[in-house]
């Protein structure tokens, strides 16, 4: 019979909330967890191991005297009903980790290059009028209305490439790392932004709708403008308490739906098929054209009301939709996981000997040679 671990209950039971995963789910994986709870028998250290994989806990945390306290490392603008949230999943803490230790492996590669700063960090204050902030990060990111692209996703593609032209690493990604079986969920974050002067980084969340993203990055460029990073909301329409965050979403909405573009429209009726027209026109949401026009005073916020919520609801249907596709081309969705940008970066460092095939793997997220021959030879480096 194998040795028993003792480990502390309140541990065991701060893993299995902090997990988020439904307590008969994990009854059902561990049918002894209530009594290793209580203290009345205890796990294996296989059945211990099993348990902090399942629960994306790390290992040594279940020995420690008490739970730990885990604050996030970036500030937390995320709201519920007007309230800061207070909890992030493992899946938010393991890829803000995971963006943090890119970063750190790009700052010091720019050091070694003699890499410029990235001039706009911190280039703008909240002292800045909006209007005139997302018209200039209009015309610095080149996305001008009309010139975005056939459809969503390549106008998110032409603006994440602009940004990292800028010197910006973007990360997009759906999941965690690269597990397929720990999907990031939209309605806990849409993105987040870590801002450093030689390697700014935005990370947005890949679950949620193309046109959502949009709004997301638009968001997080904003936070880089402003040198501040920032755990940011999926709802575009959300007012936030913060100066910081308000200014944000208000550029954000400037950048992507001027004013000037539509306070002479005649709106008429307003109907679905307007909306949806206005909201191709520009490559955003539907939520995000009906709050630039409640801002600009071209509807009623009565008549907003009206429209929000079956517009939210029309919108999740559809994201759930788009999200039962699959996870397209290994070659091509990786590089835009991890940033093109860092991606090539540290596919060359590596082949010159610089950087450890190990370390390389772990930022890449896979742990085939083969697979990164191939990424370096389809990305031009090899």
């Amino acid at each position: 019979m194998s040795a028993t671990v003792a480990v502390t209950g309140d541990l065991l039971a701060w893993a299995s909330e902090r997990s988020g995963l439904p307590a008969e789910d994990l009854a059902r994986k561990f049918p002894k967890l209530s009594e290793w709870v209580s203290g009345t028998t205890h796990p294996t250290l296989k059945q211990l191991e099993r348990f902090a994989k399942t629960t994306h806990t790390p290992f040594g945390y279940l020995f420690l005297p008490e739970p730990p306290d885990e604050p996030l490392p970036v500030q937390d603008f995320r709201t519920r009903g007007g309230r800061a949230v207070q909890h992030a999943s493992p899946d938010l803490l393991d890829t803000i980790y995971a963006c943090e230790a890119r970063q750190e492996w790009y700052r010091d590669f720019a050091v070694i290059y003699g890499e410029d700063e990235v001039e706009i960090v911190g280039s703008l204050t909240i002292d800045v009028d909006p209007a005139e902030a997302g018209a200039r990060l209009r015309e610095t990111l080149a996305y001008q209305v009309g010139s975005r692209g056939p459809s969503w996703s390549e106008a998110f593609r032409r603006l994440s490439e602009h940004a990292e032209d800028l010197g910006i690493l973007v990360m997009v990604s759906g999941i965690v790392g690269s597990n397929t079986h720990r999907p990031l969920d939209p309605d806990e974050f849409g993105g987040f932004a870590l801002v450093d002067r030689l390697a700014p980084v935005v990370f947005v969340n890949g679950a949620d709708s193309k046109a959502a993203q949009i709004f997301t990055l638009a968001h997080e460029l904003a936070h880089v403008w402003l040198g501040g990073s920032a755990l940011d909301d999926a709802d575009p329409t959300s007012i936030g308490t913060q100066a910081a965050e308000q200014w944000c979403n208000a550029v954000a909405g400037e950048l992507l739906v001027p004013a000037s573009s539509l306070t002479q429209r005649d709106l008429g009726a307003l109907d679905s098929a307007e909306l949806d027209a206005f909201a191709a026109e520009f490559r955003v949401s539907t939520l995000v054209v009906l709050r630039r026009l409640l801002d600009l005073g071209s509807i009623g916020r009565a008549f907003y009301w009206s429209r929000y919520e079956a517009e939210r609801a029309r919108l999740a249907d559809l994201r759930l939709a788009s999200s039962r596709g699959g996870g397209g081309n290994f070659y091509n969705t990786q590089p835009v996981r991890t940033s093109k940008r860092f991606t090539r970066a540290l596919i060359a460092d590596t082949l010159e000997g610089r950087t450890l095939y190990r370390d390389a793997f772990r930022m890449l997220g896979f742990k085939k040679e083969a697979a990164f021959e191939e990424l370096a030879r389809r990305m031009g480096v090899a």
